[in-house]
């Protein structure tokens, strides 16, 4: 018996594809397109001001009016703010201080959600209730108890005195927690019934299953250290204990000849963060969001 034929998806009423095979732009997409660039215009408009002031020779752009382009352009001035106004080393101490917060908050909130997750001990949800509500806790809230300890050890102006307090975080314990937690309970059963110690499964099996929320955590940890202003404004009272967000707080801002200084200054301080997060942002989003959609 015969059939009809049918049509093709090319041929099909109200098609967005053509017969080429390209789709065909709706009036409705190019409203959505307008809305984006104009978003995009912006979110992008600061940063396009804030490179045309560092730029810029600062009496020069003011004498014309502070126009939207590049008065008398001075092109070294990224080189004036890594090297005069030593924004280098207060870059190198941040990349330090950066590290050695980051490595030990990853093995510290590891262990600790690995414990939360996986052991069983008098106490273990009461513990966590009260890590957990230590992220209500402002900086602030503590900053006075911990800087006179801190000056009573004689760490101001230290390495250890801008690390030390931000060696665990209660964020890193319960993102990972929660990364473990859909780690099978069966696994770490059979685990042991073929001889693995708790290290060994941990190691071998949770962190590897988990690798993206990790992952995402590192980023996340390495971007709060990089950007802290409030500790080290208040542990340190030596320009050469300075970090780079404390240091950019005074470069340029002693002449107003060399404010386009100070601009150029925050833009290399800003280089780091945007080149990781250019690096890492797909693994960072698969990381926070894993676990979300279940099917």
């Amino acid at each position: 018996m015969a059939t009809e034929p049918t049509a093709s998806p090319t041929e099909t009423a109200g098609s967005p594809v053509e017969a080429t095979g390209r789709r065909r732009i709706r009036p409705a997409d190019i409203g959505w397109y307008l809305v984006l660039t104009a978003l995009s215009l912006i979110i992008l408009f600061p940063i396009y001001m804030l490179i045309l002031r560092a730029l810029s020779n600062p009496l020069e752009y003011v004498k014309q009016g502070q126009p939207l382009h590049p008065v008398d352009i001075e092109w070294d001035v990224f080189v004036k703010a890594f090297t005069e106004a030593d924004l280098g080393r207060a870059m190198t101490l941040s990349l330090l201080v950066t590290v050695i917060i980051v490595a030990v908050q990853l093995i510290t909130s590891v262990l600790a959600a690995y414990a939360f997750a996986f052991l069983d001990f008098p106490g273990k949800t009461a513990m966590f209730v009260v890590v957990i509500g230590t992220l209500l806790l402002p900086i602030e809230v503590t900053l006075i108890a911990n800087l006179e300890t801190v000056r009573n050890l004689g760490w101001l102006n230290s390495l250890q005195g801008l690390t030390i307090p931000f060696l665990a975080t209660a964020f890193g314990i319960f993102l990972i927690r929660q990364g473990f937690a859909g780690v099978p309970r069966d696994l770490l059963d059979a685990s042991q019934l073929d001889g693995y110690g708790h290290l060994r499964f941990l190691f071998r099996v949770a962190v590897p299953m988990t690798k993206p929320i990790i992952g995402s955590f590192v980023v996340i940890a390495v971007l709060g250290a990089w950007n802290q202003y409030v500790w080290p404004r208040f542990a340190t009272d030596q320009r050469t204990w300075q970090t780079v967000q404390v240091a950019l707080r005074s470069i340029g801002s002693d002449r107003v000849d060399r404010l386009n200084i100070g601009f150029a200054a925050a833009i290399l301080a800003a280089l780091p963060r945007l080149a990781l997060l250019l690096f890492v942002q797909r693994q960072m989003i698969r990381g926070l969001t894993a676990g979300a959609v279940k099917g």
